[in-house]
């Protein structure tokens, strides 16, 4: 077991201005597994990957993620297991502009004090692994969404992580660009990644082998009716 949620909450704000997120939110993941979390706007999609992915704290319940009970580890310990264990994939890309395709790859390998040989070496592996040999040089600018996107994957790759979160991948992409993207993905599983995918797009959730459903807060093994 990769992932285990006991009893998640999540709420904001504090007295009257309390806002509860996520209830009474369970899953359990195994390593290798390749899933699919689909919900509406506001459902709590984003406050369950932020949790899932060490960028925020529940507020009730607990979190094992391989092995370890981190959920209120602090900052420090949060963001050295994300660094080490976990890659994102964002619908926006987030790639820094003025860096090469092959130097925002290496970035977590920069943070984590990788030497720059190493680094150099791993963000081109990756790149040729998404089918980008031909880009490593090349700026955010002078790539397509789809391009962009394959970066982002790389990057998210090349610390070798336990665990891989996307969320809404397709999001910004055309329909040919996005199904080059979720063959990735498809690859990455079957290559024996853990995969943990949010969108709003059943043909994109489909790729996955399980799909959850999240309806305000409520995680849910059926749609809603």
């Amino acid at each position: 077991m990769i992932i285990s949620l006991e009893h998640i909450e999540k709420t904001y704000g504090t007295g009257n201005n309390r806002v509860p997120v996520l209830h009474d939110v369970n899953l359990a993941v195994e390593e290798g597994e390749y899933i699919a979390i689909m919900g509406p706007s506001g459902s709590g999609k984003s406050t369950l990957m932020n949790i899932l992915g060490y960028l925020d704290e529940p507020t009730a319940g607990v979190y094992r993620f391989d092995g370890a009970d981190n959920a209120h580890a602090g900052d420090a310990r949060m963001a050295a297991i994300r660094n080490e264990k976990i890659g994102f994939v964002f619908q926006s890309f987030h790639l820094m502009q003025r860096r090469r395709a092959w130097e925002n790859v290496a970035l977590p390998l920069l943070y984590g004090n990788v030497p720059r040989k190493e680094r150099k070496e791993r963000a081109e592996a990756a790149l040729i692994a998404v089918g980008l040999q031909e880009r490593m040089d090349f700026y955010p600018n002078q790539l397509s969404g789809g391009q962009c996107q394959r970066v982002a994957i790389a990057r998210a790759m090349c610390t070798r992580p336990k665990l891989l979160l996307a969320d809404e991948p397709t999001g910004a992409l055309d329909s040919k660009a996005g199904q080059q993207i979720m063959d990735i993905f498809d690859t990455l599983h079957e290559q024996g990644m853990t995969i943990v995918m949010i969108t709003h797009e059943r043909a994109v959730a489909e790729r996955a082998k399980r799909i959850l459903y999240i309806y305000d807060g409520w995680l849910k093994e059926e749609p809603q009716e």
